[in-house]
């Protein structure tokens, strides 16, 4: 099968695209790379590469190591343009988040937000987490002009996340950890009919990740042909459940 993953020209969140990327190329699925112009090459958020503050918050490890293996790949230097994309050639849609100033030409996008209202018209597995639930609170469905997530459940990246991330690093990395003045939590829920009982925001935590073998920490939410993720942290589930939703969705 054939998986879309859109992603901006460069901060894009190491863990949340490469651990999805290498859980479904593990299991046999393309992943094809969408950037605003074709052939752009992308690049993750420096800082999560050499870490954040002080040599802490970046990526682990592991996720770290699939990143460079993923740059090594045919598809990261191959991407398609937003304006392009024909969405009826895949099989499903993964929109990975990040924090970094980069991100904004990814979610802020009219072109992408159309495309992604478009692919979620077809009821194809559609994965979001982080920012990347963003693109979908902003996608409109042409129909109601509402948000295709107004009638779902849906996790995201919690207030009380962002919110110490950034007053942790702001007097030395000032608003990196604030893509908006809005909190990604706040314009989720307001893009919601009922943001009381559709959002969810998981079990409380700050450091205690998923990993490949233990999902104790991690925590996702699917609704239907959705599936959503709240931060780094719920990759390797989040990319485990997207495995089922395609088998569920086109394996019948």
């Amino acid at each position: 099968m054939r998986v879309l993953m859109p992603v901006p020209d460069h901060d894009f969140d190491v863990t949340e695209v490469a651990v999805p990327w290498r859980l479904l190329t593990e299991a046999g699925h393309e992943v094809v790379l969408a950037t605003e112009h074709a052939g752009t090459r992308p690049a993750a958020d420096p800082r999560l590469l050499t870490g954040v503050l002080f040599g802490q918050l970046g990526a682990e490890r592991e996720p770290r190591t699939y990143y460079r293996q993923l740059t090594e790949a045919p598809e990261f230097r191959r991407t398609v343009s937003w304006a392009d994309l024909d969405v009826a050639e895949y099989d499903g849609l993964i929109l990975p988040g990040g924090h970094a100033p980069g991100m904004r030409q990814y979610l802020g996008s009219a072109v992408l937000q159309r495309r992604i209202a478009d692919f979620w018209a077809l009821r194809r597995p559609v994965g979001a987490i982080c920012h990347g639930v963003l693109v979908l609170a902003r996608a409109q469905d042409p129909a109601t002009g509402r948000s295709v997530l107004a009638d779902h459940r849906t996790t995201c990246l919690p207030k009380y996340m962002e919110r110490t991330a950034y007053f942790t690093t702001a007097w030395r990395l000032g608003r990196y950890y604030r893509t908006y003045p809005a909190y990604v939590e706040d314009e989720v829920r307001s893009a919601l009919t009922d943001p009381g009982t559709q959002f969810a925001r998981g079990p409380r935590t700050l450091t205690r990740r998923g990993t490949a073998g233990d999902d104790t920490h991690a925590f996702v939410v699917r609704d239907g042909h959705y599936l959503s993720a709240r931060w780094p942290g719920d990759a390797y589930l989040f990319g485990r459940r997207f495995l089922d939703l395609l088998q569920d969705t086109n394996g019948r």
